[in-house]
């Protein structure tokens, strides 16, 4: 799962709500700014642990053979591999 937007989409929606709630409560333009700013800067923090927490989770959850999917395999190998045991010792033996 893509999970870089993680913390940007959590600091606009926490700014966003700061917005609203500084408005309703008519806050001079400076102490808004402060706000807003220590609000920002907070919840990125909490949304790079929200990003790292999913990151984790995510990867224990990965499919362990994902990581073989772009890889070429050696014709020899999987014609080894499709043999029986007979097969695959008689091809030995024959030398």
């Amino acid at each position: 799962m893509n999970t870089k937007p993680v913390p940007a989409i959590v600091m606009l929606i926490t700014g966003f709500i700061t917005c609203i709630v500084s408005i309703f409560q008519h806050y001079s333009f400076g102490k808004f700014v402060k706000t807003e700013l220590l609000v920002l800067v907070i919840f990125y923090l909490f949304g790079c642990i929200i990003k790292l927490v999913l990151d984790k989770g995510f990867e224990v959850m990965q499919d362990p053979l994902s990581e073989y999917e772009g890889m070429e395999m050696d014709e020899d190998l999987i014609d080894e591999m499709a043999m029986s045991d007979d097969e695959y010792q008689d091809d030995y033996t024959d030398n």
